[in-house]
């Protein structure tokens, strides 16, 4: 069992919010979800300048196993996609709270994060899972 990052937040769908301080968020997929998808080959993301309405499907992530859509855990503007993973799946596999990130996103509203999970929060919703 991996541990959960307790600076980070997270949505019920396995994305993890990191709150940049300044407005913006970075997002990404949970070990939890990396681990469940299995090893990742292709990542679709959407483009720069798209913006996001909260829960709205905004790419896909597709392994060995299965084929998962990528649910927005908050709305706003997205201001940068991680180029890596276009050549690269398997960093999500590898690193998935580091150089895995999906996208960096300009928030339509802050106080959006205060309806995401916490660290313990989703350790329970998982640990629910299993």
């Amino acid at each position: 069992m991996s541990t959960i990052p307790t600076n980070l937040r997270y949505a019920e769908t396995h994305e993890w919010i990191l709150d940049n301080g300044d407005g913006t968020v970075t997002i990404g997929i949970t070990d939890h979800a990396q681990q469940a998808l299995g090893d990742v080959v292709f990542v679709e993301l959407p483009e720069v300048g798209t913006q996001l309405e909260h829960k709205q499907e905004f790419g896909v992530i597709e392994s060995v196993k299965a084929a998962s859509d990528l649910y927005a855990p908050v709305a706003g503007e997205i201001l940068e996609v991680n180029e890596v993973l276009e050549d690269a799946p398997e960093t999500l596999n590898e690193s998935p709270y580091e150089d895995g990130w999906l996208m960096k996103v300009r928030l339509e509203d802050v106080s959006a994060l205060d309806a995401l999970l916490d660290a313990d929060a989703y350790q329970a919703a998982t640990d629910a899972e299993d």
